[in-house]
């Protein structure tokens, strides 16, 4: 045995369990689950990905103009390493654990950099690919400031709102993509926060 080799070797990260996940049915065959602190060592991994990942700024067009989109993004495609290993770990955990329901594993890591309160993002339903036609998952992990998630029935209805805390994670499923929509609202004032979106293929 290399002694020296153990003793500084950095110790496995270890997820929670999924006990104490808590499930909200919604409407329309929609579910929300929510896990508290679900993600060790939040805080390295907050660092790490600030540092790492190959953040970029993005435009759209709105109206006649050109539009900076308020936050960064990056998103991981299939077969990229991710820039920490709590984030594959979580990646193969959420596959196991939601397998007999999904159906398939989930595949991409779509990462969003709230720097502050004035990052947002509007409201929407992730219906690009298969998620305007078919039930899926979008399972997130949240690292950072707290900031609300809110959801609301697509066409109108009364909207529910979830603190995303640092660690958190939330899984929006079911027909949740088409039947709902969700955004995070700006804030007056927030620190960064970092969001990790697992989804399965071709789903957007």
């Amino acid at each position: 045995m290399d002694f020296q080799t153990t003793l500084f070797e950095a110790p496995p990260h270890r997820l929670r369990s999924f006990e104490g996940l808590e499930r909200r049915e919604l409407t329309e065959g929609a579910w929300l689950d929510v896990l508290r602190s679900w993600v060790p060592d939040a805080d390295d991994v907050l660092t790490t990905l600030v540092r790492e990942v190959p953040w970029r700024a993005e435009k759209r067009q709105m109206y006649d103009r050109l539009v900076d989109v308020p936050r960064l993004v990056h998103t991981y495609m299939i077969g990229e390493d991710l820039p920490h290993p709590v984030l594959t770990e979580a990646r193969d955990a959420l596959t196991e654990h939601y397998l007999p329901e999904l159906g398939e594993p989930f595949r991409t890591a779509g990462c969003c950099y709230y720097r502050d309160g004035r990052d947002s993002v509007a409201w929407h339903g992730d219906t690009i690919g298969r998620g305007s036609t078919h039930d899926t998952m979008v399972a997130i992990v949240s690292v950072g400031d707290p900031r609300r998630l809110c959801l609301r029935p697509r066409g109108g209805g009364e909207s529910i709102a979830i603190e995303m805390g640092h660690g958190d994670l939330v899984v929006m499923g079911g027909t949740c993509q088409r039947t709902w929509e969700h955004a995070v609202p700006k804030v007056a004032v927030a620190g960064p926060r970092i969001s990790v979106q697992f989804r399965p293929f071709n789903v957007f």
